[in-house]
């Protein structure tokens, strides 16, 4: 290659998930049937309601142009109108929720915003990937901080007083927790919330799962402080199976909004208007709606269970979201090992919790998003094969 890539790629990867797709889909060509548990990719439709609205915008030659950056004001208030219901979080659609390109783009976004070089990061470990690799992308020393079993995957809130805080510029939080499946507390946040009053840094709470399996739904802009120190990240894509669609936002603060506005009005084009319209009808989703998707999810991770119990993988039945997180087998080394059996032999294909942190190292992740006859067949496969 003539022109060398810019030095802030030295330390990235291509994402784990990227690579593994391209090994399966190879694998699949060659004639191997690879069942993949691994991907949080909702293999179910959105509402009939939200596809309606989408094909009826669509048919509307007006529909086509380039969209503002903030969205529709019925786009908004929709959301606000849902974080209200939700979670009882007053908004105001005007200047307090900004429509993304989904909420991964709302942590590049976020990074750019409120990260300098060389301000410090604080990252959960086990935590998402992206925190950490946009954290470096935007010149930011990543801080992990830990998330452990013994604990029940909350942050030592102790552990983090007695450190030196004074160059964390924003803190990632995730609850309900993906990898592991940690219901939100209240605690969590009062702790987050007073921790970040006190030495002065963002948090920002990606909080994608919360109607996923779950019956206890909160925002860390219900607690008293919240909205001075957090910003809120959310998603259509794992709660109304809009995943391709691409579309989420962040809320909070309006002075903060307003900053992120300046990065996000030169990078993209706004959200294509018929999936605004229908993003509005998924947010008027019935609530027997989501309890039959939740139905569905609940029938298959029984299997997951099964699959679980069988392989002698140890959980938690209080884990709520679109995930089962589980401690590997002692016989195992570790959690590629494990993984790389039950996909070489039993083309089974489970996530190793190592991806994750070091501190996921010795766990699995298995998605509740494939049909439940590919459980089923799952189950088989490895009580046969493994």
């Amino acid at each position: 290659m003539m022109i060398a890539p810019a030095e802030r790629l030295i330390d990235t990867k291509e994402y784990y998930f990227s690579l593994k797709l391209k090994e399966i889909a190879k694998m699949r060509q060659q004639g191997t049937d690879v069942i993949n548990l691994g991907i949080g990719s909702p293999d179910l439709a959105p509402s009939q309601a939200t596809i309606d609205a989408l094909i009826q915008s669509a048919k509307n030659p007006k529909s086509h142009g380039y969209q503002t950056y903030q969205g529709i004001l019925e786009f908004r208030k929709a959301f606000a109108d849902k974080y209200k219901s939700l979670y009882n979080v007053d908004l105001n659609p005007d200047n307090e929720i900004l429509p993304l390109l989904g909420s991964k783009e709302g942590i590049m976004h976020t990074s750019l915003t409120f990260i300098n070089p060389g301000d410090e990061v604080l990252v959960p470990n086990p935590g998402y990937p992206t925190y950490s690799s946009v954290a470096r992308l935007v010149g930011g020393k990543v801080r992990y901080y830990d998330l452990l079993e013994k604990n029940n995957w909350y942050p030592d809130w102790q552990a983090l007083e007695n450190q030196d805080l004074s160059n964390v510029k924003v803190m990632w939080l995730n609850y309900p927790n993906m990898p592991t499946g940690a219901p939100a507390t209240h605690a969590v946040f009062e702790n987050a919330i007073k921790l970040a009053h006190k030495y002065k840094f963002l948090i920002v709470h990606d909080n994608p799962y919360s109607s996923i399996l779950n019956h206890n739904q909160l925002s860390i802009l219900t607690y008293a402080g919240g909205k001075e120190v957090a910003l809120e990240l959310n998603s259509m894509s794992k709660s109304h199976n809009m995943a391709g669609w691409r579309v989420g936002l962040v809320v909070g603060h309006h002075e903060y909004i307003q900053s992120i506005l300046k990065v996000k009005s030169n990078i993209d084009s706004g959200t294509f208007l018929p999936i605004q319209h229908a993003s509005v009808a998924a947010c008027h989703n019935s609530a027997e709606w989501h309890t039959e998707q939740n139905a569905i999810y609940s029938r298959r991770r029984d299997i997951i269970w099964q699959i679980l119990d069988h392989i002698g993988a140890a959980y938690d039945h209080g884990q709520v979201g679109m995930f089962v997180w589980a401690r590997i087998p002692k016989k195992y080394k570790n959690s590629e090992e494990l993984t790389e059996h039950y996909l070489q032999k039993c083309h089974v294909f489970i996530t190793p919790g190592f991806i994750f942190g070091s501190n996921g190292e010795g766990y699995l992740r298995v998605s509740v998003c494939s049909e439940e006859a590919q459980f089923t067949e799952a189950l088989k496969r490895i009580k046969e094969r493994g």
